[in-house]
């Protein structure tokens, strides 16, 4: 009866408007919690395993696992503050959020965390003890009140919030400084703000961040997934003052949300340092001049510039006086200048690192982006991979070895000597079916990676015990391949990995199983006995097995490799430089074999392109504005020197120009004949329609432009970029509104880096999971790689219906 008062209390603790009990519990796909205490029970949905959690009296229920194909349920009285997680296929970790949480909402009537301390330090003394306080409040007394080990609790309700009492025998008891949670407030400037406000300051609905309607952005919860961008509650995602949210007003884009600060000191920030610790976020120094020698101005002042990076707006920032600090997230410490040409510029801190071995080894926190590279297939089980593939099968990237966020394991270089645990590059220590990695999804603990298996002959599996007969199939054919997680394969490979047999979909024996039959899923393919994937798991294709020992298992479908010549997959690994195409990064030779060097009929560059299928090149509407006719054009292709030209380079005429019919900066060109696909001529890729660049993307940018007499005169250069979301890019102090949704901007906001005079036209492309994808067609910019002044380029993804079209029809 306890038991239950414990369990109505836990429901009257839903947040209002929410009816889904599993919105209180964190999930976590590929992760395995070993219990002591747990009970196994057979449920039909996640639901069901919540309801049995709840309902369970024996013990305190603070967590379950599901396993969907044996459609088994574990309920447990663990969660990962106590015990060990493991990365295991085919399970979700479902915890209870009360009994994670180490901050209190209201007066913390229901704080469940593990703080054991009180206010002034002194250790609680456990509930059941009788000394040296004999307790009113006991756990036998009240078991409903989670009066566990020597926690701080509520029992009573009391309005000054959780305490205990105490070990010292002179205080009775005594209060404990429990945080507020912020999901009734916000500490700082909301940036882990965890609300469900949902609406603007002047009363406007927001905008899910999942939708893309009626306002397109970059902010993702699938590019972003330790922003908690849920629904369409306020967040803070870029570092602004507080939260705020896309509106559901298709005039207003973007506004504030009214969160009230917590009442409360926030919880500590962690160590800060006196020198540049990776972005110079922790920076209290006192350096107050930027790196060209400009004095700052204080932040609580408006003049020269008015700004809202004040001390009100950023209270946990250390903004005094005028000293060099980063409150919102940019590359290193700035501020704003006393020169009224010069709005603001990073500052020059001195590294915390005092060798380069020691920068070389902090570096490791920051992973590369994947890169196609030679190595881009695995032997046998892959252990002996030591490619550069950093993204898992469904595009999530990894999570660094040495990192210990969002997921604590076990799998680190320190352990692992001869696995090559470097950087965030995929393995297999462990000796798996596959490399893998553990990913920066906190919701994903671990996924296989977007790799090949290299050619090779499968090993037969002659001493396998004699299970009992499958049906009859008939054979695989030498094409039998998947593409992605395997979700739409439909071939005819009907053994597992490891040579069992499938049994068939709608058989009962072996297994009797309800979850996946033809009847409950008639668009998944289960035909017969062959391999598939009807919910869609990561880790591909799988089937039940004629082995009474064993439900389930994967198949080894090989991925397709659909020609020699993919678009969007060079031949030569791209440098990847972060340098600057105004600063001269010269690419290496043909890595970017889609770069098109448009040209007049004389033979001058002017623009650049991108071949986009063997007869098509996309560039600039502003490149041809010298002439309407395609005989005053020719484009070349796998060139790497703008002159001379190589002896194995094409050129082509132009047959028709098609400028987009709504005069945006973008138009298509095409080809008198067809180019050849070469290793050092292939097509980009176009992106989906209307697709959305993440905020924050590392992209890139190559041209034969105008170097402003620097380095590389003639030959093609690369830069590296981040886009930058519009919302940002048309602040104030940057492009001022003058950036159009059709439009996107990538550039360093302290400048130096930029696309310039003859890179109209050229590519801006982004590496997305295995291949680069045009994202961008360079328009235009404010002068050259000036500070503050971003370069913009039409947004391909806006225009690919019309490009569709015309090369349809045309």
């Amino acid at each position: 009866m306890e038991h239950t008062k414990m369990v109505l209390l836990f429901l009257l603790f839903l947040p209002s408007g929410e009816g889904d009990s599993l919105d209180n519990y964190v999930s976590t796909e590929g992760a395995w919690l070993f219990s002591v205490m747990h009970k196994q029970l057979e449920t039909g949905s996640t639901g069901e395993c919540a309801t049995k959690c709840e309902e369970e009296t024996e013990f305190i229920c603070r967590s379950f696992q599901y396993h969907s194909k044996e459609q088994q349920c574990v309920i447990m009285a663990e969660n990962s503050k106590s015990s060990t997680i493991t990365r295991r296929r085919n399970v979700v970790l479902f915890e209870k959020k009360i009994y994670l949480s180490e901050c209190k909402t209201g007066n913390g009537k229901y704080y469940r965390g593990m703080m054991a301390r009180t206010r002034n330090g002194v250790v609680c003394q456990k509930w059941k003890d009788l000394s040296p306080h004999v307790p009113r409040y006991s756990p036998h007394r009240f078991p409903s009140e989670g009066l566990e080990e020597n926690y701080c609790r509520n029992p009573d309700n009391d309005e000054k919030g959780p305490w205990c009492y105490t070990t010292n025998p002179e205080v009775r008891y005594d209060y404990c400084d429990i945080p507020q949670c912020e999901d009734e407030c916000m500490y700082c400037s909301g940036e882990n703000y965890q609300g469900k406000i949902s609406k603007t300051m002047s009363g406007r609905d927001c905008q899910a961040w999942g939708s893309q309607s009626p306002h397109a952005h970059g902010y993702l919860p699938s590019k972003f997934p330790n922003k908690n961008l849920n629904r369409n509650y306020c967040r803070n995602p870029d570092g602004e003052p507080r939260p705020w949210c896309f509106t559901m007003d298709p005039n207003r884009r973007w506004e504030f949300c009214d969160i009230p600060r917590c009442t409360m000191l926030p919880p500590p920030s962690g160590p800060t340092h006196q020198c540049l610790m990776g972005k110079g976020e922790t920076y209290r120094g006192n350096v107050a001049i930027t790196a060209s020698g400009h004095t700052c101005q204080r932040w609580s002042e408006q003049t020269p510039h008015k700004h809202n990076r004040t001390p009100e707006n950023f209270p946990c920032k250390n903004l005094d006086e005028n000293y060099c600090r980063n409150p919102d997230g940019e590359t290193a410490p700035w501020c704003y200048t006393t020169d009224r040409d010069v709005r603001w510029e990073h500052c020059k801190i001195p590294s915390c690192d005092s060798s380069a071995s020691l920068t070389s080894s902090i570096s490791i926190s920051v992973p590369p982006e994947q890169t196609p590279v030679v190595q881009e297939c695995y032997h046998g089980n892959g252990q002996s991979y030591r490619g550069t593939s950093s993204i898992t099968i469904t595009g999530k990237k990894c999570q660094p070895w040495l990192s210990m966020t969002p997921h604590l394991h076990q799998k680190t270089p320190e352990k692992y000597p001869d696995a090559d645990l470097t950087m965030n590059y995929c393995r297999n220590p462990d000796a798996d079916e596959r490399p893998w990695c553990f990913t920066t999804d906190p919701s994903v603990r671990w996924e296989y990676c977007n790799l090949k298996r290299c050619s090779e002959t499968a090993g037969s599996h002659s001493n396998a015990p004699a299970l009992p007969q499958a049906p009859s199939v008939e054979a695989p054919s030498e094409t039998d391949c998947m593409f992605g997680n395997g979700k739409g394969y439909r071939g005819k490979i009907a053994t597992t990995a490891t040579g069992t047999p499938c049994q068939a979909w709608a058989a009962r024996e072996p297994h009797r199983h309800n979850n996946f039959t033809p009847k409950t899923h008639p668009q998944a393919g289960l035909e017969k006995n062959y391999c598939r994937n009807p919910d869609g798991d990561a880790n591909g294709p799988w089937c039940y097995t004629m082995n009474p020992e064993k439900l389930f298992d994967y198949c080894d479908v090989p991925l397709c490799v659909s020609s020699s010549f993919d678009c969007g997959k060079p031949k030569v690994e791209p440098k990847k430089c972060s340098g600057r195409i105004v600063g001269g990064c010269v690419a290496n030779e043909h890595s970017w074999p889609w770069q098109v060097s448009l040209r007049t009929r004389f033979g001058r560059h002017f623009c650049g392109g991108t071949l986009i299928s063997p007869e098509w090149v996309l560039t600039a509407a502003h490149c041809l504005e010298r002439s309407s006719s395609p005989s005053s054009y020719k484009v070349v292709l796998g060139a790497h020197r703008e002159r001379p030209l190589e002896v194995d380079v094409q050129i082509i005429e132009v047959s028709k120009l098609f400028l987009e019919p709504t005069r945006a900066d973008i138009a298509l060109l095409k080809l008198n004949s067809p180019a050849i696909i070469t290793d050092k001529v292939i097509p980009a890729c176009l992106p989906p329609a209307n697709y959305v660049v993440a905020d924050r993307t590392e992209c890139y940018i190559t041209g034969w432009g105008d170097t402003q007499g620097t380095f590389g005169v003639g030959l093609l250069k690369e830069a590296q970029l981040p886009v930058i979301e519009n919302k940002v890019c048309n602040r104030y102090e940057y492009l001022n509104e003058r950036v159009r949704p059709t439009e996107l901007c990538a550039g360093l906001l302290s400048g130096g880096t930029d696309s310039c005079q003859g890179d109209s036209g050229g590519p801006l492309v982004c590496f997305e999971k295995d291949k680069y994808v045009l994202q961008g067609v360079t328009s235009w910019g404010l002068g050259c790689a000036r500070p503050n002044k971003p370069g913009v380029y039409a947004r391909v993804s806006s225009f690919v219906t019309w490009i569709e079209e015309v090369m349809r029809d045309n």
